[in-house]
């Protein structure tokens, strides 16, 4: 199984959008497990099974930005998008 420190290690092979789509689910995984919640009660709680949570979960599955927002929503957070001039993205 690959693991988040053997992707970043191999950073160089994964495009920088892919990187914050990778670090942008990470957070929120970690969100959901800091507030003590379950793939089960979160999945039911967003209206999603939890065998698809954990495919997105596992990066087995590409979430769209409205599932994004639905994921983020559950938590009590907000999802908001930033455009900036080339080079200027970290």
């Amino acid at each position: 199984m690959t693991t988040l420190k053997d992707i970043r290690e191999n950073q160089t092979a994964i495009p920088r959008e892919e990187l914050s789509l990778i670090d942008t689910l990470s957070f929120l995984q970690a969100q959901r497990i800091k507030q003590g919640i379950s793939q089960t009660e979160f999945a039911e709680r967003i209206n999603m099974s939890q065998p698809q949570l954990a495919k997105i979960e596992n990066l087995d599955s590409i979430p769209t930005l409205a599932t994004l927002n639905k994921y983020a929503k559950g938590l009590g957070l907000e999802i908001k998008l930033s455009i900036l001039p080339l080079g200027t993205a970290k």
